[in-house]
């Protein structure tokens, strides 16, 4: 039962794995989406970097269970504004799907903040000396 832990951190952090990559490669697409959600055209470049860092070091910090708490609140601090900035037009039945999956990742992440990183995990390992 030890790998339990290990396949939600998997399954939890992949997505932001995803979306980092996608974003460095699509940087100014991402941009202009930004942009176009009312980000000051000044800003999207400096939070774009942010928002990249965040997902990538959050998502293998919680993979990993290296210092997987503070993975888990990195991701956390990135879902919070992207969620209420970009997945608030409740009119679209879309924008009300990806809050509510937002939602259920912040949640998923506060699991692992309260709870660590289990046993198969560089926090988890034990010393044998």
């Amino acid at each position: 039962m030890d790998f339990i832990p290990l396949a939600a951190r998997v399954f939890l952090s992949v997505i932001f794995l995803r979306s980092g990559i996608n974003k460095i490669f699509g940087f100014a697409g991402t941009q202009g989406f930004m942009a176009s959600a009312g980000i000051p055209e000044g800003l999207t470049g400096f939070l774009l970097v942010g928002s990249i860092v965040l997902e990538l070091l959050g998502a293998l910090s919680v993979i990993l269970g290296y210092k997987a708490r503070w993975g888990a609140i990195a991701l956390i601090v990135f879902l919070v504004p992207t969620t209420l900035i970009f997945h608030t037009n409740f009119a679209e039945d879309m924008q009300i799907n990806q809050f509510l999956k937002n939602l259920g990742l912040i949640g998923g992440l506060l699991m692992v903040v309260y709870f660590g990183s289990g046993p198969l995990s560089v926090d988890g390992r034990k010393d044998l000396t």
